[in-house]
């Protein structure tokens, strides 16, 4: 497995992941182009378990979502990075920043969602998914993939 590790600009937060990650998309909504002052933010699931926080503590801020559900942000409390977020009401699914990575060629997108809200001088390569809203988890991700998500929801619903 490739060594994944990262953390926030300051250098106060460090992180690892003790497995592969599951999936990585581009959100272009604008809730996520207002959390990361950018035209999209990287995404990537992973189990909670296997995000691993190695040095440092976060911080929680509750953020909106287009849910409406809401998700909890966490943040190096120096430097203000969000890392990961966790949504659903618990900490069974790790949402973290890609961009955070110390090699963020390890979480290539696999998905672009929200496109309908894309900044228009962004051109999206053909040869990633694109999706006007949201997509089906099922039929987009790896069936491997989709088998660890569901093992987490199966915990998320305890």
């Amino acid at each position: 497995m490739t060594e994944y590790l990262g953390g926030c600009s300051c250098g106060k937060i460090r992180y690892e992941l003790l497995a592969e990650p599951m999936f990585t998309h581009c959100c272009h909504c604008h809730l996520c182009q207002q959390i990361t002052g950018s035209a999209f933010i990287t995404n990537t699931f992973i189990e909670g378990t296997n995000f691993k926080l190695t040095s440092g503590k976060l911080t929680a801020f509750r953020g909106a979502s287009g849910s409406g559900r809401g998700h909890i942000i966490k943040r190096c409390p120096d430097c203000g990075d969000p890392i990961v977020s966790y949504f659903g009401g618990t900490e069974h699914l790790a949402v973290f920043k890609a961009g955070t990575l110390d090699n963020p060629n390890f979480a290539p997108p696999e998905a672009h969602i929200f496109v309908e809200s894309k900044v228009d001088w962004l051109q999206l390569p053909d040869e990633i998914l694109s999706f006007e809203a949201f997509y089906n988890f099922e039929e987009i991700w790896p069936a491997k993939a989709f088998q660890r998500l569901q093992k987490v929801r199966i915990l998320q619903q305890t």
